[in-house]
């Protein structure tokens, strides 16, 4: 072992205050006019009781706080005892478990130990001879004098004690603010951030749909009037026109959708119940041809006002999400949607037992063109998130893999 190694370890196990209450005991024995046997072994109870007693897990409970409170007291007063009674310099031994209690039990344990260390002290009249024995005046005002250090001490101590409580709690209380605060930041900054790219993209995707329809366009009449032509005349000339046309169609869905992304928002806010539009949705997902092999669970709050929105937007907001719902889950699955008002919104959840979201896709989502389905665009809860900011809400997603996905809206509630 190293002398290095040697030190870390008794470091580790002595520490700062270990060597200020030996110190301490140590010159208190030294000092002492007494020096007996029985003050050392008593000083040398307390100094290891008090060295030993933080490293014991058990001490740190009321019934083994409320033990060591009540050993260092029938210890100290022992102590006083041993070395003159009244006369002893050790009288203020006792203020230990003063403070121990003051720091530890509150008003009433510092109280109660403070009479107790008083008591105890002030025992020591019963020991004398009352018949050989007389207090003079001036010992009266000295044993007052020693009296007085305990309530004080106790007081001074407990006061201090709560103040310092206080302002942990308002620490506390300032960094659960300041979590809360931060989270909010980081909340609006990624809104901020997926705007400004959902603008980036729309103006892109605007201006590269509408480019891409004219010649679409060119291509589908083409087709057509080749159909017509070859239709008799070479049938498998007309199948093949048809897959052109069937594509075009396709790409003509996927441009429209484009524009619906891109377009600015147009809408018309007027209050409406959330009931109604998120009825229309499901009826959509119930009609969907093929259907989807799940079922829609409602769990509407009755007292909900109704919401500021244009009914249309949001009713294609709540079929891409039910859709997406429904692509997650599993056949025969049940995707639930609640409503209930929170913090003057109203708050919609979407929830679905499917494979979940992975972490490392969850901040992408909502982006335009990110999509983790082998056909899919990546549009769709790029849209509801611009639906849901155009009307002045929030989106946030809660998943984990394997456990299914909630989304969560927030609307503003109509006046």
């Amino acid at each position: 072992m190293t002398q290095r190694t040697a030190s870390a370890r008794i470091a580790n196990f002595l520490h700062a205050q270990d060597v200020a209450w030996l110190l301490l005991f140590g010159a208190m024995h030294y000092f002492s006019p007494v020096r007996n046997a029985a003050e050392l072994q008593l000083l040398g109870a307390l100094a290891v009781f008090q060295i030993a007693s933080p490293r014991i897990s058990w001490f740190s409970k009321t019934a083994g706080n409320l033990f060591a409170i009540v050993l260092k007291l029938f210890l100290g007063w022992l102590l006083i005892g041993v070395t003159y009674g009244l006369e002893s310099s050790y009288f203020l031994i006792l203020l230990l478990p003063v403070v121990s209690a003051a720091t530890s039990l509150g008003w009433w344990g510092a109280f109660v130990t403070t009479a107790a260390s008083v008591l105890g002290y002030l025992s020591y009249l019963l020991f004398l001879d009352w018949t050989r024995y007389e207090i003079p005046p001036e010992q009266v005002r000295e044993i007052g004098l020693r009296v007085l250090f305990y309530p004080v001490v106790g007081f001074l101590t407990y006061q201090l004690t709560r103040k310092s409580q206080s302002e942990a709690r308002r620490a506390q209380a300032t960094a659960r603010d300041l979590a809360v605060a931060n989270a909010s930041l980081r909340e609006a900054e990624e809104h901020i951030r997926r705007a400004d790219r959902l603008a980036a993209l729309g103006q892109l995707s605007a201006g590269l749909a509408h480019e891409l329809r004219n010649p679409l366009g060119t291509i589908r009449s083409s087709a057509e009037l080749l159909q017509r032509q070859s239709a008799d005349a070479e049938p498998a000339g007309g199948e093949l026109t048809g897959f052109i046309l069937s594509e075009a169609d396709r790409m003509n869905r996927l441009i429209t959708r484009f524009l619906d992304f891109a377009r600015p928002f147009q809408g018309k806010l007027e209050p409406a119940r959330l009931s109604e539009i998120i009825d229309r949705a499901a009826d959509r997902i119930a009609r969907r041809v093929p259907p989807y092999p799940v079922s829609v669970i409602r769990n509407d709050s009755p007292d909900l006002h109704p919401v500021l929105c244009d009914p249309g937007l949001l009713e294609q907001a709540m079929f891409n999400l039910l859709s997406n719902a429904a692509e997650a889950s599993p056949a025969g699955g049940v995707i639930t949607v609640k409503t209930r008002s929170a913090d003057g919104m109203a708050e919609i959840a979407v929830i679905d037992r499917g494979a979940g979201i992975a972490v490392e896709n969850r901040e992408s989502i909502f982006n335009p063109f990110f999509t983790t389905k082998p056909e899919g665009v990546g549009l769709g809860l790029a849209i509801v998130s611009k639906i849901v900011d155009e009307h002045g809400g929030r989106i946030l997603v809660d998943s984990a893999p394997g456990e299914g996905a909630i989304f969560r809206l927030w609307l503003p509630l109509a006046s």
